[in-house]
């Protein structure tokens, strides 16, 4: 079966659904989700910002969790990019030939899994794991981030869920793994450069 055929095949209904729900919703609603879709991902970098600015009254490991949360999402967006250039899933707008809220991205654009699911899951994972409050937010953004890309036209339900699950499963251990930054962290708190990593 093709590759198209077989993508269509597992939530192509859920997807032409979702579509046709946009379609009759208010122009106000769509013209939100779309910009909320096209440049959302520019919140996920206020909340990194955030997540260091708080985390400096906390311990060193911390800080350091908080402080490396771009690289995270960096290196989740190339492991996300390598699974697409794998499948080269069609876009479901060409496959489906469904009227979308957003214009149906070139050939050769491929639509499996979503980097904009994956990079918010990853910012979310990675603030989550250094701040739990400000995680919780960022958690919410990712699922509605994720909602969006099916809303406006351009991801298979699929694509966007299996794009969540890579940005989570690659930014924890990475997350994680910055713990072991703490010493530099300790040496900053210890420079002319403490105000970046403490509060005091």
């Amino acid at each position: 079966m093709p590759l198209a055929s077989t993508a269509s095949s597992i939530d192509g209904g859920l997807y032409t659904w979702v579509t046709e729900l946009a379609q009759r919703s208010p122009a106000v609603l769509d013209s939100a989700v779309r910009v909320w879709s096209d440049y959302g991902l520019a919140v996920f970098a206020a909340f990194m910002l955030a997540a260091w600015w708080r985390s400096r009254s906390t311990d060193a490991a911390r800080t350091a969790m908080a402080m490396c949360a771009p690289l995270v999402v960096v290196a989740t967006y190339l492991v996300n990019d390598l699974v697409k250039s794998a499948f080269h899933e069609q876009r479901p707008c060409r496959t489906l030939h469904a009227v979308t809220v957003e214009a149906c991205p070139p050939l050769g654009d491929w639509s499996f899994p979503s980097n904009h699911a994956a990079i918010a899951a990853a910012a979310a994972m990675a603030i989550w794991l250094t701040d739990r409050r400000l995680g919780a937010v960022a958690v919410t953004a990712a699922l509605l981030m994720a909602g969006s890309r099916v809303w406006i036209g351009v991801h298979y339900p699929h694509d966007v869920l299996i794009g969540l699950v890579i940005g989570a499963l690659v930014a924890w251990p990475l997350t994680v793994a910055a713990r072991h930054c703490a010493p530099a962290v300790v040496r900053l708190r210890d420079s002319r450069l403490r105000p970046l990593v403490a509060t005091r």
